[in-house]
């Protein structure tokens, strides 16, 4: 099974979209979040932003191991399952994580239904994509490789033949260097280091 190593995400926060439906007006937003810190943030913020408004569904995606993924979808006072869930069907579909998406609701005066409500927070949440920029990045993992002096040409060959990415490198008593490589390559990587005599290699666990 071919290893999969890279995910979809974007980098700045969408445009405001909007869609409306009986009077209701329903303001979508995309936003790239790392933490669920990040959501909570934006989501105040368009609180005081949209004071005025009945409700603020959302649903985010964190994260690029598909074991060890975060997500929420919260329908904020809209019928169950009517809203966030609508909203997360859409970072599913188009395959997206590190993502929150808030669909903003001003009541119109007349009731949508569930049915309305779902194609309401689905278009929301498909036109703040939309008009995000979608960028593919790849997944990374961090060795840190230890050795001595006598071993630098050795291991800086390697890193140069294989064209690695060093993140950083301490040269005190003994040389420290973090590198960076895609997943797919990992296992090979790290078996050419451990296959080096007075070489450490270990994985950075983030």
């Amino acid at each position: 099974m071919e290893i999969k190593d890279t995910y979809k995400t974007i980098v700045n926060p969408s445009e405001e979209t909007l869609f409306k439906d009986k009077n209701s007006k329903f303001f979508g937003y995309a936003f790239p979040i790392k933490t669920e810190e990040d959501v909570k943030t934006n989501i105040e913020a368009l609180k005081k932003q949209h004071h005025s408004a009945r409700h603020w569904c959302y649903a985010y995606q964190i994260g690029t191991d598909p074991t060890k993924l975060k997500y929420r979808a919260n329908d904020d006072g809209e019928p169950s399952n009517s809203a966030g869930m609508p909203i997360y069907g859409q970072i599913q579909s188009y395959d997206i994580t590190n993502v929150l998406i808030v669909v903003v609701r001003y009541f119109g005066g007349v009731k949508l239904g569930v049915g309305g409500l779902i194609n309401a927070y689905r278009t929301g949440a498909q036109l703040a994509l939309e008009a995000s920029e979608i960028v593919e990045r790849t997944i990374n993992i961090d060795f840190l490789i230890t050795f001595d002096y006598a071993n630098m040409n050795k291991v800086m060959r390697i890193i140069k033949e294989k064209n690695l990415n060093i993140i950083a490198q301490k040269l005190e008593l003994d040389c420290q260097i973090t590198i960076s490589v895609r997943k797919k390559k990992a296992s090979e990587i790290e078996a050419i280091f451990k296959a080096l005599y007075k070489v450490d290699i270990k994985t950075i666990e983030h």
